[in-house]
């Protein structure tokens, strides 16, 4: 049975995944899984590429030693960040890391000399410190010797890709995370980059999710020991790739992706970048088959990720598990904060952060790790129902429901309490939407699938969906209430 492989690299791992097809039911395999640590130099905080680079050839080695080489390769990674490559076709340094505090203060200087109106009318994206446009930006004022005039622009997957076939392109659902792509022209949007003093020759020719990038160069073929692959570049916005495999058989849907980051959101045919949208900071990445995911990022499980960091520093291990058997036997309700604070962005102690929160809004300040887990997680909660009905009123659509995807959704209580905070079933599944979004995108290209819709019905029929049914109560809007009040959402 002929296979492809997804590698889908998240901010906090990676993994190989192999796909096969059974007639039209998908078969997934993990082969390889590496952790994804950022690596602090001094002031700053980078990505360690060249490990990444590593692990995908080590994913293509234990393929070989299985004795199964791939018909063809996709990748995806999270979005925003890049790497330059100079004139030489060699990578100038390591990524920045986007929770890097270069680009600290840049919005506010950029809108200085490009307003932020005229940002969003050019790009229709979420403002966010950490884009790609504040990155660039952030080294444009250092005078970084990044930005050669030879340069080329490429983004983690386009980077990856590089270094495994050579060619030089970009892909159209992460470029558009940029904020420099124009989805009314259809490009980069070079006015915008030139006013920033940045050059439109670093930025390449854009490929759409399914297109061929190139095949394994012969020198990676010698060093593994096999055939000249082809690579496609899929939706390589990790995002992107996840929505690809919502299991939707409505076309008018609402999605939540969940791990690190929260993404919630619809799909729609065209950018929605009007005075509303510019006023509730929402975002229009680039989909598959043309198409645009409205959506806001939520700040997501990063909280409950470095408040464990936090407590293992202390001493003090608990699994993710543990965690939520203390948080449901915690008390409902008790601390209400907005994720999307920037207290919670960067690196650090969580906890004392919220506890920072809690006196700043007249709070009380959980006791024990439980009472923290609960309040992390009652108000993602919250917030989803806020992003949700924003999204309802800004699509014109109403939604009977909310699919769930990622790896978050190991997280039942989460879910389940998602679906009590919006009074509405959640859906979720599957797991692992990122890599099986990836391996869509691949079979369409191949000629597998007809279409996205029909690789959507695939993956349902492919991959089990749990239902979670609202339990709403008076108790909950009330606390809704109170968190719209706190957040300063009201």
């Amino acid at each position: 049975m002929p296979g492809i492989i997804a590698f889908d690299l998240g901010a906090s791992s990676g993994r190989a995944i192999l796909g096969k097809l059974n007639g039209s039911r998908m078969e997934t395999e993990e082969l390889h899984r590496f952790p994804n640590d950022p690596v602090q130099v001094g002031d700053r905080l980078h990505w360690d590429i060249l490990r990444l680079y590593h692990e995908i050839k080590q994913g293509l080695l234990k393929a070989k030693h299985a004795g199964f080489e791939p018909d063809s390769i996709g990748i995806d990674s999270w979005a925003v960040d890049f790497g330059m490559i100079g004139a030489n076709g060699e990578l100038l340094a390591n990524p920045y890391h986007y929770r890097d505090r270069h680009t600290d203060g840049m919005m506010e200087k950029l809108f200085a000399e490009v307003p932020e109106s005229e940002v969003f009318a050019r790009t229709g994206i979420q403002f966010l410190p950490f884009n790609t446009i504040y990155q660039l930006y952030a080294l444009k004022r250092a005078d970084s010797p990044l930005l050669r005039p030879d340069a080329k622009f490429l983004m983690i997957p386009d980077l990856l890709r590089y270094f495994l076939t050579g060619e030089v392109f970009n892909e159209f659902s992460n470029a558009t995370t940029t904020q420099l792509f124009n989805p009314l022209t259809g490009g980069w949007d070079a006015e915008l980059i030139g006013k920033l003093g940045l050059s439109p020759s670093w930025f390449g020719q854009v490929l759409q999710p399914g297109s061929a990038a190139g095949h394994i160069r012969a020198s990676v073929s010698e060093e593994l020991g096999i055939g000249a692959i082809p690579v496609y570049a899929v939706a390589e916005h990790d995002t992107g790739s996840a929505v690809a495999a919502v299991p939707a058989l409505d076309r008018s849907f609402a999605y939540l992706s969940c791990g690190t980051w929260s993404l919630l959101g619809t799909e729609v045919d065209n950018p929605v970048m009007g005075e509303d949208a510019l006023k509730f900071n929402f975002t229009n990445e680039g989909g598959v088959a043309g198409t645009y995911r409205l959506l806001k990022n939520i700040m997501g499980l990063w909280i409950l990720q470095e408040s464990r960091r936090e407590w293992e520093r202390a001493g003090v291990s608990y699994s993710f598990p543990e965690l939520v058997k203390l948080a449901e036997g915690a008390k409902p309700f008790s601390l209400l904060f907005d994720p999307d604070d920037p207290i919670f962005l960067h690196p650090g102690d969580m906890p004392a952060r919220i506890r920072e929160y809690a006196q700043r809004t007249g709070q009380k300040a959980p006791e024990d790790a439980g009472g923290f887990v609960r309040s992390i997680m009652e108000s993602l909660a919250f917030k989803y129902r806020y992003v949700l009905e924003l999204t309802e009123k800004l699509s014109g659509k109403t939604f009977g429901g909310l699919h769930m995807v990622g790896g978050g959704i190991h997280n039942t209580l989460l879910c389940q309490w998602t679906a009590n905070a919006i009074g509405k079933p959640v859906w979720a599944g599957p797991a692992e939407g990122s890599a099986i979004g990836n391996l869509a995108v691949q079979w369409i290209a191949r000629g597998e699938f007809k279409d996205i819709w029909e690789a959507r019905r695939a993956i349902r029929e492919s991959f089990p969906v749990t239902v979670y049914e609202p339990a709403p109560s008076d108790e909950w809007n009330a606390a809704y209430g109170r968190f719209l009040e706190i957040a300063g959402l009201k």
